[in-house]
């Protein structure tokens, strides 16, 4: 009798290899990491023994599934911001919390978690795409489990790299490492087209090319992705990336909702797979990825879960079920994609995606020993119908819940018996995650709290610094009195342009939160058309202003930035109760008076219309004795326009507009 480390015997054996053989009373033989056996008892138990042989009688013993697409260490965002576009939910939310958060120490926590979900999920393999993945790796083989593991590259800094180029030093410093261990493939994950650019697109080609791993990226997740890729490009997603070089190595592309006929070709052609995440899909109504015509077609789709904090779990046996019934719907076909494919890709396929079709995804002597056992008769999965060869997949599918997995083995190791877990300390990891949520809610509630910190925590390219402005507004009956000023002997126009400004204020409850302004300026050529437009925020504080003189104002704004994101992401990110919107068209005038800079501007409010035209000179100070010397510039410029005191106006276009 030959001697080995692991028999299980007994149960249903599902093989998904290429025959899809199912063997009734079977035996799986392990020894070492490899499988040595699979076949019936009666032929293998003469031949083999073990003294750790587990009793699989009335269970299906089936390859470990294989999640395809996910960001294993955001379960410790799990549920933090639900039912959100994803836009708002991921530039809102989520990435200013990795901002302040993502560590080693948050990655490897949460990769902790995450392990010990899929454990007991039936999960053996995993391909992950996020942050310091050097030491998800290390929780990863801590807990006993396979994955591959792609860096995350953007054009923007994140937590683990200030630049781009620091992400790609890293990531060659990680693949090192990593390369030769036999439960991680390390490699390179440009996080997506639209957070990326040609250049960080085509260095990240080069990195996967030089170590010949498949390179993981989202690809046209959402409409508005495609949208802004026509826009921006007139091509679509899938063309537009593969002019960067990206399929030229094998890739992972998660999510594929938005493709078409032609680009579903042209991944097929250069051998990409695809990795479909239908609950994030329809949480973040990003929509239905058209699969059945994917498979159909021949292109490898394999199953994942995206990540926690937007599925939100890892629950591979729900993401089967899922597949399975959404891909009948398009087609209005009740056998588009059956229960065995189904089991297939989030078996083999998914294997396949991760470049280990050879080595995993099914039970076939010389691979390794990934393998869990799942009872085939709990409750909610009885009665039993033999009558059609392929209704244990059916079973499986449609009726199976993670909850059901008894065993979980990997790589030869046993990971999970009986349902208790043996790499990791399930209750420390709890308690651990509870003082991390903890940490997080309060940076939520302090930012949710204040409006210049929700700001902040979304702003790209800020100005944090306070502002502080000299300003006089004044009804003038006829424009072309700013000529006195721009021809004056001490005047000199630097620049002269036209814009058609849209304003919409965000009012909160409480007005000592003061306001926030998102202005879209248009500006116009001299036949009258748009020539470009810039979007820019302004947070303006609730604090007193100074006056002097009996005119000139001294305002404060406390924050400036270009605005990063639509109009629609801030009206859902802010959540105000009031909005207002303003609209004007403004001549405006930048030049130096005496040596010091000023802006005059010319307004007509037309929405909502003010019968009055007005004159705004502006500039900025930034102390009390400048501030002084600069109004009293200010107070020469009205005697040179002739502009009397009575004709001042303090209150802004909002509250004008609202008083009339």
């Amino acid at each position: 009798m030959k001697k080995a480390d692991i028999i299980l015997k007994g149960g249903t054996i599902i093989t998904m290899n290429d025959n899809f053989d199912i063997i009734h009373d079977g035996m799986v033989v392990i020894s070492n990491t490899k499988l040595v056996a699979v076949g019936s008892c009666t032929e293998l138990e003469k031949q083999y023994e073990s003294s750790d042989t587990i009793d699989c009688s009335g269970h299906y013993i089936m390859p470990g599934l294989v999640n395809a697409h996910t960001h294993v260490p955001m379960t410790l965002l799990r549920a933090m911001a639900d039912d959100l576009r994803l836009d708002v939910w991921l530039m809102g939310y989520i990435m200013p919390v990795e901002r302040e958060f993502v560590s080693p120490e948050f990655v490897k926590l949460g990769t902790t978690l995450a392990c010990a979900e899929m454990i007991r999920g039936g999960v053996t393999a995993f391909s992950d795409m996020y942050y310091f993945e050097s030491d998800i790796a290390q929780a990863t083989v801590d807990a006993g489990l396979r994955a591959f593991l792609g860096e995350s590259i953007l054009k923007y800094p994140t937590p683990d790299a200030a630049t781009y180029e620091e992400s790609l030093d890293y990531t060659r410093e990680f693949i090192e490492q990593w390369k030769d261990h036999p439960l991680i493939t390390p490699s390179i994950a440009p996080h997506a087209p639209y957070s990326n650019t040609e250049e960080t697109l085509k260095r990240s080609v080069e990195l996967a090319k030089e170590y010949g791993f498949p390179m993981m990226i989202h690809i046209a997740e959402t409409a508005r992705e495609v949208e802004d890729s026509m826009n921006q490009y007139d091509k679509t997603v899938v063309p537009w990336v593969k002019d960067q070089g990206v399929l030229d190595v094998p890739i992972i592309a998660a999510h594929c909702v938005h493709i078409d006929e032609h680009e579903m070709r042209m991944l097929k052609k250069y051998g990409a797979s695809v990795a479909h995440c239908p609950s994030a899909n329809l949480k973040l109504a990003s929509g239905i990825a058209p699969i059945s015509q994917m498979l159909e077609m021949g292109l490898n789709v394999a199953i994942g879960t995206d990540g926690p904090a937007s599925n939100n779990d890892l629950d591979m046996f729900e993401e089967m079920r899922l597949a399975a019934l959404l891909a009948k719907v398009t087609p209005n076909n009740p056998t588009a994609l059956p229960a065995k494919q189904a089991l297939q890709m989030a078996t083999v396929n998914g294997a396949r995606a991760l470049g280990l079709g050879d080595v995993t995804g099914s039970l076939e002597v010389g691979k390794f020993a990934d393998v869990v056992v799942v009872n085939a008769h709990p409750l909610h999965n009885v009665p039993r119908f033999d009558v059609n060869p392929d209704a244990p997949y059916s079973q499986i599918v449609y009726s199976a819940k993670s909850s059901d997995v008894q065993h979980t083995i990997c790589h030869g190791k046993i990971l999970m018996r009986d349902r208790d877990l043996l790499t990791i300390d399930e209750t420390a990891l709890k308690e651990e995650a509870a003082s991390y949520a903890e940490r997080v809610g309060k940076f939520l509630g302090e930012v949710e709290e204040n409006p210049l910190r929700k700001l902040v925590a979304v702003g790209v390219g800020v100005e944090r610094a306070e502002s502080f402005e000299i300003q006089v507004k004044a009804k003038i009956e006829d424009p072309s009195v700013i000529e006195e000023l721009l021809s004056h002997k001490d005047s000199e126009v630097l620049r002269a342009v036209h814009y058609r400004q849209y304003d919409t204020y965000f009012i909160f409850d409480e007005q000592d939160k003061g306001r926030i302004r998102y202005r879209e300026d248009d500006r116009i050529d001299l036949e009258g058309n748009v020539e470009s437009v810039r979007m820019r925020l302004t947070y303006t504080s609730a604090e007193k202003e100074r006056v002097f003189n009996d005119a000139v104002v001294l305002s404060h704004s406390r924050f400036i930035a270009p605005a990063s994101h639509p109009l629609r992401f801030y009206e859902e990110y802010f959540q105000v109760s009031e909005q207002r919107k303003l609209q004007k068209d403004r001549r405006r005038w930048r030049m130096l008076y005496k040596g010091v800079l000023f802006f005059i501007n010319i307004d007509r409010v037309i929405k909502p219309e003010l019968s009055d035209m007005y004159i705004e000179i502006k500039t900025r100070t930034w102390s009390k004795t400048d501030a002084e010397n600069k109004a009293n510039f200010v107070h020469e410029m009205m005697d040179i326009l002739e502009i009397d005191v009575s004709k001042v106006e303090r209150k802004d276009y909002l509250e004008m507009a609202l008083q009339s």
